[in-house]
């Protein structure tokens, strides 16, 4: 019997750290700089196959789409600029109504944009006009996002076009060389959501298109600067930006909760 309950305890630890190493796989993303930005549709879908609890506490380092950042650019002077002014998660876990304006945001979560997939499906031949038969595309779309609440821990809370995440480079970097951006963060509660949003086929635009918003869903730690030659070597961290003092305008953890 005490055999068989040690044998027991060796295969639940053995279990546990399975799980945890699943959940590393899905997750790790390496250092800031190395990361792949085709790999988080991937990512994410392996995420969903893991329960959600699992992911709660877990950090996980994400490539950010700077061709999708309308707010993004590096001025003259060499200082990074990552404007939030579009970047309002409008889902409606993201609402609150009751907030009075310039005390709060009505929407509360902010989010970076992390790259789209989109799917060709099978077409079909259908009638939108009366007797006149169509054939109409099939497209599914992925939008992959990390949202966070905690935006206003790294800049000052104004209502203007600059507000956002601001540096200084180093000598050199915005020119010649190629510049990524990674966003470090860990997951919360929940860690992911997804919503879906369908376009029947119409005559004029024979597609039936669905549109598939997904987040990984965390409080952001850190947003790292990576530069690489033009030539295509291996990028190296020139700038990290952090959640800012309390005194110095930003949200402490404490302050947060209380407003939630």
């Amino acid at each position: 019997m005490r055999l068989l309950l040690h044998s027991f305890a060796a295969a639940l630890v053995a279990v546990s750290f399975s799980a945890v190493a699943d959940v590393d796989d899905v997750l790790s993303y390496g250092a800031p700089c190395t990361g792949d930005p085709s790999r988080v549709a991937a990512r994410y879908a392996a995420a969903l196959a893991l329960p959600g609890k699992s992911l709660v506490g877990q950090r996980i380092t994400v490539p950010v789409d700077l061709a999708a950042s309308r707010g993004f650019g590096i001025n003259a002077e060499g200082t990074f600029h990552y404007r939030m002014l579009f970047n309002d998660v409008a889902e409606g876990w993201s609402w609150q109504p009751q907030v009075r304006p310039g005390e709060a945001d009505y929407y509360r979560w902010k989010f970076f944009p992390l790259g789209s997939v989109v799917e060709e499906r099978p077409s079909y031949v259908q009638e939108e006009k009366i007797g006149e038969p169509q054939r109409t595309e099939v497209q599914w779309r992925y939008d992959h996002f990390l949202a966070f609440d905690n935006a206003y821990a790294f800049y000052r809370h104004r209502e203007d076009d600059e507000t956002g995440f601001v540096a200084p480079l180093p000598a050199g970097i915005g020119g010649t060389r190629a510049i990524s951006v990674h966003a470090v963060a860990t997951l919360v509660e929940p860690p992911l959501s997804e919503s879906t949003t369908f376009w029947k086929a119409i005559y004029s635009r024979p597609v039936d298109f669905t549109l598939k918003k997904r987040y990984f869903v965390g409080r952001l730690e850190a947003l790292v600067i990576c530069a690489a030659d033009a030539a295509g070597g291996g990028a190296e961290e020139v700038a990290r930006i952090l959640p800012l003092p309390a005194d110095a305008g930003g949200e402490n953890a404490q302050q947060e909760r209380t407003q939630r």
